[in-house]
């Protein structure tokens, strides 16, 4: 049977039995319910549909979506021809003859618009991915007597707006509260997020005289949406005692307008608010429980293919409107614009097409179609695919979908959902192509200088507008949770003159570090306080050029806050400035793994992250159909990411892949070297020796080529010349005196290598400052297995920093390199390592206080500062507080406790009480109680590490 017949014999089916009433219910059928019941791609079902229509065997019903009717069924059931010149019709009533459904049947027969179009019908996913939530909605709009408030949870570009706005049309045709005449009235609380004061006035209205400035009454939103709906978008944002009001006018539909001391205010309001946030963390449990319906949009990734297909066709429907010409797509470029929507969900899907589709203008100018090929696509989108590549089935799902072209025509329908779209730009792109193309044509430009520039502006326009989607915006707003606005603005600047001056790109740690300086350095100029800043006068010979731009900044700061900025400040910003690049510039191997089929590539590095957790390490799935050039290209790419100044370690499988290598370093000047025939242990080697052992990609090459897995692997060996005896070996201890901790150092090693039989290395405390003094000798005379400390000393064989040993698997990280160089799977943190060392740092610090006497009334009291806090403390900074709060206890013995002269919020006091409980436990086993200053100190700590922690995630 063919095609067409197919679909004729499905529609004949599925419309016996049913009445009249029924048809004017349903409408009939859509190109997608039939694709899906047939399993055959949309756009074929809807060129056969199209042949049905000119043969006069069925008749199309306008509309979004358009649905399709048997004609000879129909006739039979209205008992008359329809006429032979008309297939096309507004609506079911218009080819029934104006008949409407039986009123006595069906559950909307109370309500005279029950038959005409369900505005939800419109929305993408409605009976698939969004089938629940629309549900919800209906349910809360049509709850007697007045609806109820709902809040929508999801994150940036689902379309929240957009859901609340059809909620709102469904109320005006199916609530009985809401009138026709009813308003939708939009607010976002972000906007006056700073003024809580204005931010309530704006919802609420105020009288005069209450603030300054309110020079006369005004209403409020709530006075406006009276009788329709006020919709709160980013309603986290409202300030504690707004929430205070607003469930308070939810409960009573009564409220008092900003400077009114009695609510005698009535409006009959639908609520309905949006949030990016977790409600329970981000809002009053008492605002949340208030809110019955809680719909969550599920994110563009989550939604199925076939809910992607549609929104991509959708919105290139759009441009080829606004366009008024056909655009044809490729596959490969449809895979890629889908697979690149991470962040932005729908709403940076829209810039994406806006972005390509500008692009494939410029270059059809000439062309009746705009064609999108995958190659003319910017790198950053060409991702996108080979996102994909590692998710087999949902890759396979698309391709079952899409043809390896799609064809969208202007002429069809293309109704805006609702007016004010935040994601449409307030400009049309194609006419400012086209008319900057006629007058660069007029002044003789060349075509190659057109298409350069033109493709220079359409980014500057397109970025500019949607820089406020970006990720960076999203980090941006985090920032601006700790520091203030003009701070951040000033800090951005900074940090394009020293992206400009040290020709170098420093990342958003950068921006927050410097930031936080910045507020630490103004808020300790207005108390008038000092900074102590010791023995950092020799980073003005060491770092010429970062100090005489930390000169300039200075300089530039002191104009812009009005203060004087001393010389050592310019000192200690060149140390910041140093080690805040020096982090960009991490001396570590890069690792990328590039390996034919779907999954093969990222399954391996999938277990070694599991393994080791995130490392310098990517991956590029290669499907055997694809096109080598593309696989390069991307490699190209990734390389470029992912080094860190020490080259980047390819590791392949096979084929073409292993030809890539000398091509990257000749295009990139990045340094590579290729290892083929990769296996998941030969990428759990290449990392544990590039981050572990921070081994040079040529040393890593070479203990690497002949690498067949640990089941006979051992531990490489220098060749012996024979007749020259065996070196004994040892591991150094490198601290900065060689005295302290360097020697608590070399006992904790010592007991380690007791503990593994190997009491014949020895252990070598070495000062930092005579490292180069001494490495050479030491490495002639010893066979050096690794150096632990706070410095690299450079004596070729594996280096642990300090803080690494701390970390919970330090020490077991040790044991295996002594032992035979094998990386095992790590067990769960000891805390013996951190009582034993407290305790020991506790010896040299406490005089009147016995270590063993108060180390386990200390543990406690930090374990319970963790639940506190909510999360747990690493082991260097458990080490680093345990000290502090031993050192904080013989204080309170000798009475020379400290005392606190920072500002106390209420947050922090309501902190403090928290503590003193907790600190209960040195009064019942030590008699000792620890002073509310004390206190202050150590929450302090824990919001220094808080900051650490954010500085690093972001």
């Amino acid at each position: 049977m063919k095609r067409i017949d197919r679909i004729y014999a499905y529609l004949v089916e599925q419309s016996q039995g049913k009445t009249l009433d029924e048809w004017i219910r349903i409408e009939g059928f859509t190109a997608s319910d039939i694709a899906k019941d047939l399993g055959i791609l949309r756009n074929n079902v809807s060129a056969e549909l199209n042949k049905l229509l000119r043969q006069k065997r069925i008749i199309k019903i306008k509309g979004r979506p358009v649905h399709y009717l048997v004609k000879q069924i129909m006739e039979d059931l209205l008992g008359t021809k329809l006429p032979e010149d008309q297939y096309e019709y507004e609506n079911i009533l218009e080819v029934t003859g104006g008949q409407s459904p039986d009123p006595g049947n069906g559950p909307s027969a109370n309500h005279d618009t029950a038959w005409e179009t369900n505005p939800f019908d419109d929305l993408i996913g409605s009976k698939t991915s969004l089938k629940v939530q629309v549900e919800q909605a209906k349910a809360a709009v049509l709850y007697p007597p007045h609806g109820l408030h709902t809040l929508i949870v999801g994150q940036t570009g689902v379309g929240k707006t957009l859901f609340a706005n059809l909620m709102f049309n469904y109320a005006k045709l199916a609530a009985p509260f809401m009138d026709e005449d009813a308003q939708f009235i939009v607010f976002n609380c972000a906007d006056y997020a700073n003024n809580p004061q204005l931010l309530i006035s704006h919802i609420f209205g105020h009288i005069k005289g209450a603030f300054t400035g309110a020079d006369s009454e005004k209403d409020g939103l709530v006075s406006k949406a009276d009788g329709g709906m006020l919709f709160l978008d980013e309603i986290h944002r409202l300030p504690p005692e707004g929430q205070e009001m607003l469930f308070y006018f939810m409960d009573t539909g009564t409220y008092a307008k900003l400077g009114e001391t009695e609510r005698n205010r009535n409006a009959n309001v639908l609520i309905v608010g949006a949030t990016t946030e977790d409600p329970e963390s981000s809002l009053l449990k008492t605002f949340v429980r208030r809110i019955p319906i809680l719909i969550r949009i599920p994110s563009f990734e989550e939604r199925p293919a076939i809910d992607k297909i549609e929104i991509l066709k959708f919105l290139l429907a759009i441009e080829a409107n606004r366009v008024q010409k056909p655009i044809k797509i490729d596959a490969e470029s449809m895979k890629a614009l889908i697979g690149n929507t991470s962040y932005g969900n729908v709403g940076q899907l829209k810039s994406n097409i806006q972005l390509v589709c500008a692009n494939g203008f410029l270059h059809c100018l000439r062309d009746d179609v705009i064609t999108i090929h995958f190659k003319d696509l910017p790198s950053e989108l060409k991702n996108g695919f080979f996102y994909f590549s590692r998710k087999r089935q949902e890759i396979q799902e698309l391709s079952d979908l899409i043809d390896s072209y799609l064809t969208v025509y202007p002429e069809g329908e293309n109704k805006a959902l609702f007016e004010e779209d935040p994601y449409e730009p307030d400009f049309n792109l194609y006419n400012i192509i086209e008319d900057k193309v006629s007058f660069m044509m007029e002044q003789d430009v060349s075509d190659e200088d057109i298409n350069r520039f033109l493709k220079l502006d359409i980014d500057i326009h397109l970025n500019k507008f949607y820089n406020k989607f970006s990720s960076y915006a999203l980090n941006r707003e985090k920032i601006l949770k700790i520091v203030s606005e003009d701070i951040l603005n000033f800090s951005e600047e900074v940090q394009d003159i020293v992206e400009k001056r040290l020709k170098c790109k420093v990342n958003e740690r950068f921006l927050l570090a410097f930031s936080l300086h910045l507020t630490s350095f103004l808020k300790r100029v207005k108390n008038q306080q000092v900074a102590n800043y010791t023995n950092i006068e020799n980073v003005i010979n060491d770092r010429p050029q970062e100090y005489q731009l930390s000169l300039d900044i200075c300089k530039m700061i002191g104009e812009k806050y009005r203060v004087h900025v001393p010389v050592k400040e310019a000192m200690y910003l060149t140390i910041l400035l140093t080690s805040l690049i020096d982090e960009q510039k991490a001396e570590q191997v890069a690792i990328l793994v590039a390996a034919h089929g779907f999954s093969t590539a990222s399954s391996m590095v999938s277990v070694v992250k599991s393994l080791l957790g995130e490392s310098n390490v990517d991956c590029i799935d290669m499907p055997l159909d694809m096109d080598p050039k593309y696989v390069l290209e991307e490699m190209k790419r990734r390389v470029k990411e992912i080094d860190m100044g020490k080259g980047v370690l390819l590791l392949v499988d096979m084929g073409s892949l292993t030809g890539f290598g000398d091509i990257i370093t000749q295009e990139t000047g990045i340094k590579t070297r290729t290892i083929d025939m990769v296996t998941t242990a030969l990428v759990i080697e290449a990392i544990r020796k590039a981050t572990i052992m921070e081994m040079d990609l040529d040393d890593i090459y070479e203990s690497l080529k002949e690498f067949r897995g640990y089941g006979s692997y051992q531990m490489e060996s220098k060749p012996r010349e024979t007749g020259k005896p065996v070196k004994p070996q040892a591991i150094l201890s490198v601290c900065s005196t060689g005295e302290g901790t360097a020697e608590k150092l070399k006992q904790l090693i010592t007991r380690l290598l007791k503990n593994i039989g190997k009491n014949n290395i020895a252990v070598i405390p070495l000062p930092i400052n005579e490292v180069e003094e001494k490495k050479e000798t030491l490495m002639q005379k010893y066979d050096i297995l690794l150096a632990v400390g706070i410095a690299d000393p450079k004596v070729q064989a594996p280096f642990v920093p300090l803080e690494a040993l701390f970390m919970g698997d330090g020490e077991t990280q040790v044991t295996h390199l002594i032992q035979n160089h094998q990386l095992l799977k790590q067990p769960p943190r000891s805390p013996a390592m951190v009582r034993e060392m407290t305790e020991e740092s506790l010896n040299e610090f406490l005089t009147f206080l016995n270590p063993k006497k108060v180390i386990a009334a200390i543990t406690a009291f930090v374990t319970s500062l963790e639940k506190i806090a909510e999360r747990p403390f690493n082991n260097a900074s458990k080490i680093n507080m345990n000290i502090h709060i031993g050192c904080a206890l013989e204080r309170m013995v000798t009475q020379s406790g400290l005392i606190y002269k920072n500002d106390i919020t209420p947050e922090k006091a309501a902190k403090i009480e928290k503590y003193k409980k907790a600190a209960q436990i040195f009064e019942d086993q030590l008699k000792l109680r620890l002073s509310d200053d004390e206190l202050h100190y150590i929450a302090d700590m824990i919001d220094h590490l808080s900051a650490e922690q954010t500085a690093a995630v972001q």
